[in-house]
């Protein structure tokens, strides 16, 4: 006897013993949660985030002692009528003193008076390191909070990186929040379209959620490998509850019109067999398509990009382990209590939902008549009005998404405008770091002087003096250059291009053996996206590369694994374009009111994710599609009728998969993260326009076109079919072990 698959038999004991496998399901999941709460989360740390120039000069400024410490910065103004000084100072004596007695706290320096007087600043120096900072916060702005009540007539306001970053935290939880209160009503709704069932509707939620938390809690462990970036929550819910409810939607639509068509002669566990053996095996693949996918973003050599890969995966891995291990069990006792509904109801003369045949629906009928009746001109057409939506791509402006687009929502934010506006000189900096041999610190001296004088005459840079220090061996140096311009403006970028290119290479250039480098905000941006542009050819190669062996082995054809490839690309360039119009060119703030600042640009982690993840979930479609049409070629239908037939099949369950993930998707347009927005909407039309457009319209264009050619270099659809004819027929899906009870 041949063995069975391992989905299969996995299946037969989930449906021989439905008890145990719901009970030790929920176990695991448990047990996830408590392990990972122990274990806790390892955060990424400074160096982890380090890359090109301004990482190397980071590293050598730690080295000596010279990393730049957390800083805050407490604003004192006039809430009504003309600014007294004195009060100002006042509050900020009482604040500075209260300050340098919390254990948080580094320094305090003394307050300074905008250049228009209407302002007096506090700048408090924290203890530890930047990235850390986010966890001691607190007290200061207790202090910050307890000063302004003592002085109701003056505005005490705080901000900093670490303020903003709670801020931040505190607005993406209230986000996530709010996307589960659209999320789920709407993914509700449409279940209960597609089964008519709240029982069945509770099925795909409830695993969904389950491998949610697992993952949840599997994501603290592997953060002890992998840091945390701080993104992997956020796309643990993203692409968990999608592609966990997508899993269990094709499972339970397969047992179900296979229960449609045995008409009361299969038992539940023989149902649930033949599911196994045909989606079961289906989400497998598909599943383990997205991980292979989302493993080349570890290509990018960068720990944001590692953090979203093992989050991917992870909740990947745990959604489809759910949907081949607990969600037999499920059925099979969902289906014994139907079965004896179903013959109570049948004894009184009546039908259930689930005895009447599945139908492909007037709607499909209709999206699917052009391929079948002029395949050349839908394929041209349709490959013409992708190739139209992608076109905008081309002129795609990436920039790395700082706090130029946090939203003013968050009051550190407004805050921060304010310090901006009243001391423009900090709105940016450079951190020229330079070490050198302990014998050259006059020559260095020298030229960080000559530096100096140089970026004083320059309009990109501040008139004012720039700030040096030593270490205490005297060998590393560190200067910091203000620019009066907003982090991403040209004006800044362009000084930093000044630094690189022109004023170093002439000043500390001249040093002999001296190393130096660049930090900074404005340097960290710029190194990151140089970072990207190197590494986007690497990981798309390999993703393109991996997706093409990947279809090729599953369905043994070289042809298949080419269109894919091609449908996949189309797909992702179209998502592409129609992002580059909404927020590059701006529609979506006409259209949904977004801040400008979000739609100026698109982030520059959006393209390289987006590309990586809607590979992945692209395959989805392609293998559940393409499943169905090889299975039908298998028992003998010609591959044009097997096309159509394939696809007229999975139609309503594809469709039915997409609303959800394109609801799940769209949610997340409405976060106030720009990057969120971007990226959750670009999902959301590269999957409707993969489920309308490319799977309902070019897939079945192109393969009927194809004809028998489909399935070259394979022989082993022309075999069956060989086979059958010798057996005077066509054959059905086999349940499971003939001889197992479980048939």
């Amino acid at each position: 006897m041949k063995k069975q698959p391992i989905t299969v038999r996995v299946a037969s004991w989930s449906a021989l013993h439905p008890g145990r496998a719901i009970a030790t399901w929920f176990a695991f999941v448990a047990l996830c949660l408590v392990i990972g709460i122990v274990s806790g989360t390892h955060n990424a740390v400074a160096k982890d985030y380090r890359i090109g120039e301004s990482g190397r000069a980071e590293a050598i400024a730690t080295d000596a002692g010279l990393e730049r410490k957390p800083t805050e910065q407490i604003m004192f103004s006039a809430r009504t009528g003309a600014f007294d000084e004195a009060q100002a100072r006042k509050a900020a004596g009482d604040l500075g003193t209260r300050m340098q007695a919390l254990p948080e706290v580094l320094d305090v320096k003394k307050p300074v008076l905008s250049e228009n007087g209407r302002m007096l600043m506090l700048e408090v120096t924290m203890k530890g390191v930047k990235r850390e900072a986010l966890q001691h916060v607190d007290p200061l702005q207790e202090q910050t909070a307890a000063v302004q009540k003592g002085h109701p007539d003056l505005v005490v306001q705080e901000t900093g990186d670490a303020s903003v970053s709670k801020g931040l935290n505190k607005q993406r939880g209230d986000d996530l929040a709010k996307t589960e209160m659209i999320t789920f009503p709407v993914t509700l709704v449409t279940l209960l379209i597609v089964f008519g069932s709240l029982v069945m509707v509770g099925v795909p939620l409830l695993l969904a959620l389950s491998s949610i938390a697992a993952s949840v809690g599997l994501s603290m462990v592997v953060s002890h490998l992998v840091p945390d970036a701080g993104v992997g929550m956020n796309v643990i819910l993203l692409i968990g509850m999608a592609v966990g409810v997508d899993y269990t939607l094709f499972y339970l639509k397969r047992e179900r019109e296979e229960r449609s068509k045995a008409a009361g002669s299969l038992s539940p566990e023989a149902l649930v067999g033949i599911a196994a053996s045909t989606a079961g095996r289906a989400i497998v693949v598909s599943g383990l398509a997205v991980i292979i996918s989302s493993a080349t973003l570890f290509l990018a050599t960068d720990i944001i990009f590692s953090s979203l890969a093992t989050a991917t995966i992870l909740v990947v891995f745990v959604a489809m382990v759910s949907s081949v291990t607990v969600l037999p069990g499920l059925l099979v006792a969902i289906g014994r209590r139907t079965s004896r509904r179903a013959a109570h109801r049948a004894a009184n003369g009546k039908r259930t939902r689930a005895d009447r045949p599945e139908r492909t629906g007037r709607m499909f009928t209709a999206l699917l008549s052009p391929a079948r009746k002029h395949p050349l001109a839908t394929l041209v057409v349709s490959a013409l009005v992708m190739l139209g939506l992608a076109a905008p791509a081309l002129g795609m402006q990436l920039r790395v998404l700082n706090k130029d687009t946090h939203s003013r929502a968050i009051p550190e934010m407004r805050t921060y405008d304010r310090l901006n506006d009243a001391f423009p000189d900090r709105r940016a900096e450079h951190w020229v770091v330079v070490r050198a041999g302990a014998d050259q610190r006059t020559e260095v001296r020298a030229a960080l002087t000559d530096l100096a004088h140089r970026a004083e005459r320059d309009p990109m840079f501040s008139d004012h003096p720039p700030k040096v220090e030593t270490s205490d061996d005297g060998r590393v140096s560190l200067m910091t250059l203000a620019v009066p311009h907003r982090l991403s403006s040209p004006e800044a970028t362009g000084s930093l291009d000044h630094l690189r290119k022109d004023y170093l290479p002439a000043t500390l250039g001249k040093v002999k053996g001296a190393e130096y480098g660049v930090d900074g905000p404005v340097a960290v941006d710029v190194d990151y996206l140089i970072h990207q542009n190197d590494k986007l050819p690497i990981v798309v190669g390999f993703l393109l590369l991996l997706t093409f062996i990947m279809t090729t082995l599953v369905f043994g054809s070289a042809v298949i694994g080419l269109v894919g490839v091609v449908l996949n690309l189309l797909s992702v360039g179209a998502a592409f374009g129609l992002v580059v119009v909404f927020f590059q060119w701006g529609l979506a703030s006409t259209l949904f009111g977004f801040d400008p600042s979000a739609t100026s640009a698109i982030g520059s982690r959006v393209p390289l994710f987006l590309f990586v993840i809607l590979f992945g979930l692209s395959m989805d479609y392609q293998v559940f599609v393409v499943s169905r049409i090889k299975e039908a070629a298998m028992n003998g239908v010609p591959t044009r009728q097997a096309v159509l037939e394939g696809i007229e099949k999975s139609a309503k369950v594809v469709t039915s998969a997409a609303v959800v993930m394109v609801t799940v998707f769209a949610s997340f347009m409405f976060l106030h993260l720009a990057e969120m927005k971007q990226i959750g909407f670009s999902l959301a039309v590269a999957v409707l326009l993969d489920a309308f457009i490319i799977r309902i319209m070019i897939l079945p264009a192109a393969l009927t076109l194809l004809g028998e050619a489909t399935w070259w270099p394979s022989k082993k659809i022309r075999r069956a079919r060989s086979e059958m004819a010798e057996n005077g027929g066509g054959r059905s899906a086999t349940p499971l072990t003939p001889a197992a009870p479980f048939h």
